[in-house]
C-alpha cells in the first residue's frame, strides 16, 4: 500500500514585483496552513518524506506544516521538477519514487495538483484551494503502478463551498 499527501501551497501575495517562484505567503496563508496542520497533525506526521517545489510559497508552506507538527526538517527535500503546473510531471515523479517509501507528501501548485487528484482517484475535483490537502491511499505496493486510490480531503473550514 502507498500513500501520497498532496498539499497545495498556502495563499500567496501578488503585491511584490518579484518572479512567480519568489512570491511570499500572505499572513492569511500562514495562519491557514498552521490551522490546517494543527487540526489534523496525524495526516502530516505519518509522512516519510516531504517533497516541496522550490517556489517560496510552496517551500514556506511545507516548512510551516512541518514545524507546526514538530516534524524534523531532515524529512524535507526541495525538488526543482515540482515547480510545475502540469500533472503529468507530478505523476512521473510519483511513479519513479523508491518503493521503500510508503507515504510521501508533495507540496506544490495548481492546476497540477487538482488534475492529479482527478487522475488518481474516483473524485471529480475542479479546484484544490490554497492550504488544502488530499490524501490518496493506493492498494498497489509499488509506486510505478499506482492508480485510482481512495481520497480523504482536508479543506479549510472557511473555504467549504468557495473557490480561492
Amino acid at each position: 500500500m502507498k500513500e501520497v499527501l498532496l498539499l497545495r501551497h498556502a495563499k500567496s501575495s501578488w503585491a511584490y514585483s518579484v518572479a512567480d517562484r519568489n512570491r511570499p505567503l500572505l499572513e492569511k496563508g500562514i495562519k491557514r496552513i498552521q490551522a490546517m496542520a494543527t487540526k489534523r497533525p496525524e495526516v502530516f506526521s505519518s509522512v516519510d518524506v516531504f517533497y516541496a517545489s522550490p517556489a517560496n510559497r510552496a517551500l514556506h508552506t511545507a516548512c510551516l506544516a512541518m514545524y507546526t507538527c514538530e516534524i524534523p526538517f531532515e524529512k524535507l527535500q526541495v525538488v526543482e521538477t515540482l515547480y510545475t503546473f502540469e500533472s503529468v510531471t507530478l505523476l512521473h515523479f510519483l511513479r519513479t519514487l523508491p518503493n521503500d517509501l510508503s507515504s510521501v507528501c508533495l507540496v506544490g501548485h495548481n492546476p497540477a495538483l487538482s488534475v492529479l487528484v482527478a487522475k488518481l482517484s474516483q473524485n471529480l475535483i475542479q479546484h484544490l484551494p490554497t492550504a488544502a490537502w488530499v490524501k490518496l491511499i493506493f492498494a498497489q505496493d509499488q509506486w510505478e503502478f499506482i492508480e485510482k486510490g481512495s481520497a480523504t480531503w482536508g479543506l479549510p473550514k472557511e473555504l467549504l463551498g468557495n473557490k480561492e
